[in-house]
């Protein structure tokens, strides 16, 4: 493995029902392969952030600090179902940490998360993403993204209108296209 891949979306078992990896081993593990710097982003929360910190300190390797957050996908407030499609619930959205204003205001994300948008995850939506996206860099997430989905049913004219609305909220330089091969089939169609 080269030695200046940094790996930007890792989830612990603080990701419940979908991480298994401690964070000591991902210390670890980063460390064996002369990484520079790693990144945790859990589900929806921020619990192991702190241990995470000091685990990656103590090794020498620069913490970044992160979260998959759950993006309603209109407003946080509304809570009602489709049966036939989780999109209706949440998508997927990756927020890393740039400085000290950006974990306050990750923290008042995840926050508001539970206490505003919480149904059946803590969720948030592009309102307070735009009023909390200053310190923060946004990737465009897993399959589960907006972007992916809307790539995923061929509406280019979606994902592109997605993707600017990323780069108005958090500007050009702060969001990133996801790209991760699971050789999954429909992710090379």
């Amino acid at each position: 493995m080269k030695k200046n891949l940094i790996h930007l979306h890792v989830h612990s078992e603080y990701s419940l029902l979908d991480g298994l990896l401690k964070i000591s081993d991902l210390v670890k593990r980063a460390a064996d392969f002369e990484m520079p710097a790693v990144a945790l982003t859990d589900h929806g929360n921020m619990y192991g952030a702190i241990d995470f910190y000091k685990a990656a300190k103590k090794a020498g390797i620069k913490p970044i600090i992160g979260c998959e957050v759950y993006q309603a996908p209109v407003s946080r407030f509304e809570k009602k179902i489709n049966k036939d499609s989780k999109q209706d619930l949440y998508n997927h959205l990756t927020l890393l940490v740039k400085n000290k204003h950006g974990y306050q205001n990750l923290m008042k994300l995840v926050s508001l998360g539970f206490l505003e948008g919480f149904y059946y995850k803590p969720r948030i939506d592009a309102e307070i993403l735009a009023r909390h996206s200053e310190g923060l860099i946004a990737l465009s997430g897993c399959m589960s993204g907006r972007v992916s989905r809307a790539v995923e049913t061929k509406n280019m004219d979606a994902a592109n209108k997605i993707i600017e609305e990323y780069i108005d909220i958090f500007g050009r330089d702060n969001f990133y296209l996801e790209l991760t091969d699971f050789n999954i089939k429909k992710q090379k169609e």
